[in-house]
């Protein structure tokens, strides 16, 4: 009897906190709602989702409204550490298609390979600095310049996951249908990749790296 009892409290214990765990899910929702509902646009956002949308540009069904989507994309990009330089990149992607569907993903995919590049460009900023400082050749440099050129779809799988803040679409004249993608990551992470990459190179190239080279990389 008294196993009965502890299995039925375990029982009601279960629902109890399962129904805690819902409302409380519930209740982040109407936040974030609330959150969006009162969500300040500015007034470069306005302009932007202005031009956009006499472009014939408009939102997904159930995306958020493009003033909205613009003003997410700006809070990325206008965010910059003590020194001015910019916290985020951000890569663009156009694709056109039957539909939507397929147009969004190869959207998406030129937008990574756009953000891919600018892991290209901080490689060769690097490399430049490297040999400005002395501590590379200009033959290992114009290596490793060129070989970052060429690795743009691998750079582009190592991005990872990205914010992907503006999603627009429109249809052509001819009925097929054409998105744009807009997507972000921090530039931390870009670094990181460049750096990675060429401490790669260098040791692919048999050169070992020294204390300084490992502290700036």
């Amino acid at each position: 009897m008294k196993t009965m009892k502890f299995v039925v409290m375990l029982v009601a214990l279960s629902f109890s906190m399962s129904a805690m765990g819902q409302n409380s899910v519930q209740d982040r929702l109407k936040e974030n709602k609330s959150a969006l509902k009162n969500e300040d646009i500015s007034k470069d956002a306005k302009k932007e989702a202005k031009r956009l949308k006499k472009e014939g540009w408009t939102v997904s069904p159930g995306g958020l409204p493009l003033e909205k989507q613009v003003n997410r994309l700006y809070m990325y990009l206008e965010q910059y550490d003590d020194d001015m330089n910019p916290l985020y990149f951000d890569g663009e992607g156009r694709s056109t298609a039957e539909n939507f569907a397929a147009a969004q993903i190869q959207a998406t995919e030129l937008a990574r390979l756009n953000l891919a590049s600018k892991i290209s460009s901080e490689a060769t900023g690097i490399v430049d600095n490297l040999v400005a400082n002395k501590m590379l050749a200009d033959d290992q440099a114009a290596s490793i310049t060129t070989t970052m050129s060429e690795n743009k779809t691998i750079f582009s799988q190592k991005l990872g996951r990205l914010q992907t803040p503006l999603v627009v679409t429109r249809e052509l004249k001819n009925k097929n249908k054409e998105v744009m993608v807009r997507v972000v990551t921090k530039t931390s992470a870009i670094q990181e990749i460049a750096k990675e990459a060429i401490r790669a190179e260098l040791e692919k190239g048999g050169k070992e790296l020294s204390e300084e080279l490992k502290a700036y990389l």
